[in-house]
């Protein structure tokens, strides 16, 4: 079993309690206004998101004590675009109460990191201080669910960001209507990790639709790489996480040191 098929299974587990206390829930007949993530993705040559986490399965523990509010902050005042927020709690320690929090400390727009399986997670978080976008991660979900979770994502005012890593995942990611895809650069099947995957996948992705790189950018060298190939943002979290100052990092990598 892969560490994504372990992920799923959990979530499976943890989404079971959420169905049966989300059975009559109706989604919003009009999406509420929240704060634009797609916007975001437009500033300067390259937008960053700024991922809060406290743990990883490839890496394990990267600032356990670290504070989402503090951080969140600091990743504003340095420059970042947007904040990613890890919610799962048995791989990466996260809660739903860290997304608050960061949404709570910034005006900047935040997305829920999650293995999002069921319509019972989206109306989780269905209320006024719920994520302004959600990941949705093609390779978790076949083609109908992801059309389905994506569009009623939209209904609750939530961009989604629609993760893949192969040619076949991009494909089905375009078909559900995605107006954002990730291209994780870390094979969820065997965590290796490659920019390469980006810069394969990228010339693929129609005009219009925003592409994000996640996963492996360390260095200013690589955002620029991906400035070349055309990628609209980066979404970083270990190399954020783990640095001695991180608002200096932030700089660094958006070229403002």
């Amino acid at each position: 079993m892969t560490v994504l098929e372990r992920i799923v299974a959990q979530k499976r587990k943890e989404v079971r309690a959420l169905q049966q206390r989300y059975a009559n829930w109706d989604p919003p007949a009009i999406a509420p206004t929240r704060r634009d993530f797609r916007a975001a993705l437009r500033q300067g040559d390259m937008a960053l998101i700024a991922e809060f986490k406290r743990k990883s399965p490839s890496r394990g523990e990267l600032a356990m004590g670290c504070d989402p509010a503090t951080m969140s902050k600091k990743y504003e005042c340095a420059g970042a675009s947007a904040i990613s927020v890890l919610t799962d709690k048995s791989f990466f320690a996260g809660e739903l109460g860290d997304l608050v929090a960061a949404r709570r400390a910034t005006a900047l727009p935040v997305l829920r990191k999650d293995i999002i399986i069921d319509r019972s997670q989206l109306a989780q978080t269905a209320h006024p201080e719920g994520p302004d976008a959600v990941l949705l991660i093609a390779g978790a979900l076949e083609r109908g669910e992801l059309q389905s979770l994506r569009e009623l994502a939209a209904r609750c005012g939530q961009a989604a960001l629609v993760e893949v890593h192969d040619e076949a995942e991009l494909e089905r990611a375009l078909e559900s209507g995605a107006e954002v895809i990730g291209i994780n650069n870390r094979d969820l099947r065997t965590f290796e990790v490659s920019i390469e995957t980006t810069l394969r996948l990228r010339p693929h992705v129609p005009d219009g639709v925003y592409v994000v790189s996640e996963s492996g950018i360390h260095k200013r060298g690589d955002v620029l790489q991906l400035i070349d190939a055309g990628v609209h943002a980066v979404l970083i979290g270990e190399a954020l996480m783990t640095a001695d100052d991180v608002e200096m990092k932030v700089r660094e990598l958006l070229g403002n040191a």
